[in-house]
């Protein structure tokens, strides 16, 4: 693992575009082994549950949508990182509905692997920086969404198997 992408070993050697274009199917296959009861459970104790996490899948995807057009728009970026905690906060409010989420989520998903699709192959070597964990460039980018969504993934198919 290195420390500019924490979600490597996540992804392996799948092909990172895949990965990111399958998601949106596996989460609404996942949402519906979930059922309506299953939002509100977690893979363990003291861990988001499954609304939650769709919850931050969305708002994940606003903020990778932002750095990969930061990235192309901007000569070495200055990624902002963001701290998930505190996004959050509001996740506990049950107005934060999970299909709401799912549905946010696809859309924008669908909507940053168009602009994606669209790039040349050069595009994903330009170079960003993150406070945290260094340079990267947008194809390191592309590899967090895609061993990120495997984490996320993995707890969601956890919870369904509880069910």
């Amino acid at each position: 693992m290195t420390a500019a992408n924490p979600y490597a070993l996540q992804l392996g050697s799948r092909d990172a575009r895949e990965v990111i274009r399958a998601t949106p199917h596996n989460l609404i296959h996942l949402a519906d082994s979930l059922g309506a009861g299953g939002f509100e459970r977690s893979y363990a104790p003291g861990k988001w549950t499954a609304r939650m996490i769709l919850c931050h899948l969305a708002d994940c995807e606003i903020a990778f949508g932002f750095r990969i057009r930061q990235a192309l728009a901007q000569d070495n970026h200055l990624i902002q990182p963001f701290d998930q905690d505190a996004w959050a906060q509001p996740y506990g409010n049950p107005s934060f509905h999970a299909q709401t989420a799912l549905h946010v989520f696809c859309d924008l998903r669908g909507w940053n692997v168009l602009l994606l699709d669209s790039l040349d192959p050069e595009a994903f070597r330009r170079r960003v920086r993150h406070p945290e964990r260094g340079e990267m460039t947008l194809e390191t980018i592309v590899e967090i969404m895609a061993g990120h969504d495997l984490n996320h993934l993995h707890q969601l198919e956890t919870i369904a198997g509880q069910g």
